[in-house]
């Protein structure tokens, strides 16, 4: 049973018992089982908001996925290189981020600066490119 239908139980019971509203506790009862009702009232319509808004809420949660889905699969359905500069001869590198393990795609001078932020969570990535170049002067003598 709702509140609103145990405030209106109470109503009925009150004039079925034909309630003395003259008295001083007549009228307070009264007064009670009035303000009860006008309180279960309230809380239904809040209750009655509270779901419009959940369902609101609900449909734009499944649009965004939406999105999320057009926006980020067309990403990952992307296996070629996504350097900024495509124009260029420049080789194009790319790793995955051990924080959110997407893929993060650069170019020969972020390979050289030694370090690249991940645009997806900004963590900072540096590579250590010492081992490379060393192996690289050793195979030239």
């Amino acid at each position: 049973m709702e509140i609103t239908e145990r405030v209106a139980y109470l109503k009925g019971l009150a004039e079925g018992l034909s309630l003395d509203t003259e008295t001083k506790e007549g009228k307070i009862l009264s007064a009670i089982i009035e303000i009860l009702d006008d309180m279960a009232l309230e809380l239904q319509d809040q209750q009655d908001q509270l779901i419009e808004v959940s369902d609101g809420l609900d449909a734009v949660s499944e649009d965004l996925e939406d999105v999320e889905d057009l926006v980020y699969d067309d990403e990952d359905e992307d296996d070629e290189c996504e350097c900024e500069d495509e124009d260029d001869d420049e080789d194009c590198y790319a790793t995955t981020c051990p924080t959110c393990e997407q893929t993060i795609y650069f170019d020969e001078s972020i390979l050289d600066e030694g370090e690249v932020i991940c645009p997806n969570c900004g963590e900072k990535l540096e590579f250590d490119l010492t081992d490379v170049e060393d192996e690289t002067d050793g195979d030239q003598e």
